[in-house]
């Protein structure tokens, strides 16, 4: 057995060890992991050569994540062999998977609020003089770093001040200061703009050319397709199969091989009749805005909102839902005038929001599915008001679990635990508890895959044809055309196109999006 010292040794310097003969840098062979009652992973291997950049696609719950932590020292295989370029590593904790030259780029951020984006860059790795913290130092390796992200931004400005996407590219950074030679990136487009996905594709091709081992995971095939050499096909726990080139490979057969299924069109639209005007914003001005916006929608309409990151369709959204106080303008609600002081009025009035960001603030982690999924609805049934109905809140949670089908063992289990695709069904089974009519949708498919997509569409296309109102936002262009019955446009603040469904095009929707 051999440490992280010794691979280091074995290089020379600008070396990535592995890299000759088009050989593998990391070898994972036979990898089993098992928690309490479930088998994550059983019996995988996988590859990854030096200088190439390899796919690792899967529904939620395929075990990609579970194999990310096995890299990053966080679960300790019972089972198999883990070598990095030819030498076998047994990873004690984090510590030591970032001493072997590994980085992990999670979906969920791992950076500290309160500090700098320079600070934040280099954690773990202060520069210091005479054992004081060197700022000048500091500064000029984050400028550097920056600089080679594309990134125009301040290294004293507190990460707290950063857009959700900018926050993504520090710590993409974190990885490129550490000058990682295996980098795992997980679903590392899911909160950017066009501008800063290309930016980072730029960043790694470039890793990728300095011979460096690259793992990606996505749920996006465009993005296998433009930038993978290799994809691996994970399903319940199991490798399935490894396609050694992308060019010519069929997108259903890719689409099978992930959910044993063939699934042709994973949007399944239907068209359907929409009836009056049942939400009116007039003229709405607030924090996100530059101008004030305004727009309707009907019964049985599923509207979606389309454009850049910082365009303010979730800022409009959180006005809407009395999330955030408005400073003009007013929300109508079946031609009433309506008003909210904080959300839990907005519900009562029978507008809910689903959240873009479901881990701090859809849902609570360390709480139980049927405690998340009761959270709202509990006060309808509870005994004298303040005394909790546990039957009647076991009883509500099974029946949403088995409408929605919702893969948990019980509803006693821990949602955290749960996918990114069964967690967005919990929070609509809340939502649909409380006989909601306005379902605000805020990327409701982020970090899902294509088969949990396609079971979340068909939950829209239901709410929809039970005469609900959908308010959908999303980034993804493919994902809004296919959804929605109409588009309306932001751009900078404010809305610049209201399109029906046969008029949404991608080049008129990308035009309306651009910035002058």
């Amino acid at each position: 057995m051999h440490n992280a010292n010794d691979i280091a040794e074995a290089a020379a310097p600008g070396e990535v060890p592995g890299a000759a003969a088009n050989a593998p840098y990391l070898e994972l062979d036979g990898i089993t992991v098992s928690f309490p009652g479930v088998l994550a992973l059983d019996q995988v291997s996988l590859n990854v050569r030096a200088g190439e950049v390899h796919g690792l696609m899967g529904e939620n719950g395929a075990g990609k994540s579970t194999l990310l932590k096995v890299l990053s020292g966080v679960n300790h295989p019972q089972a198999g062999t883990l070598r990095l370029g030819g030498v076998e590593q047994h990873f004690s904790g984090t510590k030591a998977a970032i001493d072997a030259g590994i980085a992990i780029i999670y979906q969920e951020l791992h950076l500290v609020p309160e500090l700098t984006v320079a600070e934040n860059l280099m954690l773990g790795q202060l520069p210091s003089r005479l054992g004081v913290l060197d700022e000048r130092a500091l500064v000029a390796r984050a400028v550097d770093t920056l600089a080679r992200l594309g990134e125009r931004i301040d290294p004293n400005t507190q990460v707290k001040d950063l857009s959700i996407g900018q926050r993504q590219m520090i710590e993409i950074g974190k990885a490129l200061m550490r000058d990682a030679r295996l980098i795992a990136f997980d679903e590392p487009t899911s909160s950017l703009s066009s501008r800063e996905t290309t930016q980072l594709f730029k960043i790694i091709d470039g890793l990728r050319s300095e011979g460096r081992a690259i793992v990606y995971v996505t749920h996006r095939m465009d993005e296998v397709y433009e930038l993978c050499d290799r994809v691996t096909v994970f399903r319940d726990g199991h490798s399935i199969e490894t396609f050694e080139s992308v060019d010519g490979l069929d997108r259903d057969r890719l689409i099978s091989c992930m959910v044993g299924r063939s699934i042709r069109d994973v949007y399944g639209y239907r068209t359907r009749t929409v009836g009056d005007i049942r939400i009116e914003a007039k003229a709405l001005m607030g924090p996100g805005l530059s101008e004030p916006a305004s727009f309707n929608a009907r019964r049985g309409e599923i509207v979606g909102f389309f454009g850049l990151v910082g365009a303010g369709r979730s800022e409009l959204m959180k006005l809407v839902c009395g999330a955030v106080r408005p400073t003009g303008g007013h929300v109508e609600l079946e031609g009433r005038r309506v008003s909210f002081n904080t959300p839990r009025d907005a519900v009562r009035a029978g507008i809910a929001l689903c959240p873009e960001d479901r881990k701090q603030e859809g849902i609570v982690s360390i709480a139980s599915v049927a405690d998340n999924l009761n959270i709202s609805a509990r006060r309808h049934f509870s005994i004298a008001r303040f005394l909790l109905n546990a039957r009647r809140e076991r009883e509500l949670a099974d029946d949403y679990i088995a409408k929605l089908s919702i893969k948990t063992r019980t509803g006693e289990t821990l949602i955290g635990t749960l996918s990114g695709g069964n967690q967005q069904k919990v929070i609509l089974s809340r939502w649909l508890a409380e006989q909601i009519d306005v379902f605000v949708m805020d990327e409701p498919t982020r970090g899902i895959d294509v088969g949990a997509r396609a079971q979340i569409y068909e939950l829209l296309y239901g709410l929809a044809e039970t005469g609900r109102t959908v308010l959908m936002v999303s980034s993804d262009l493919a994902e809004v055309i296919g959804v929605a019955d109409r588009i309306i446009v932001m751009k900078e603040g404010r809305v610049v196109g209201d399109l029906p469904k046969a008029q949404a095009t991608p080049d008129q929707l990308i035009k309306l999006a651009l910035p002058q």
